[in-house]
């Protein structure tokens, strides 16, 4: 088996998911957080760069939907930051 560019891409992909739920679900993070999403947003990203190289649809359907959902977070935290600056 060949560990390639890849490869790496998709496994920091997963970390940085897996390590943003973690931090979630053991309230060092909120859902809020715009450090939360942007760590989905990447990693969602990082997965779809990896499927480059081997593509899979069901992972690219939900990294998709990963990507969307990452978004709206970021435009609900954006726009609530400038609500509380008026």
């Amino acid at each position: 088996m060949n560990y390639s560019f890849y490869d790496f891409v998709g496994n920091l992909g997963v970390f940085l998911i897996i390590i943003s739920y973690l931090l979630l679900q053991i309230n060092k993070i909120e859902s809020k957080n715009i450090k939360y999403s942007l760590m989905n947003l990447f990693g969602a990203s990082f997965v779809i760069i990896s499927l480059l190289e081997n593509f899979n649809i069901s992972a690219f359907v939900i990294e998709v939907f990963w990507v969307g959902i990452s978004l709206i977070g970021i435009y609900n935290y954006l726009m609530n930051k400038n609500i509380n600056k008026q």
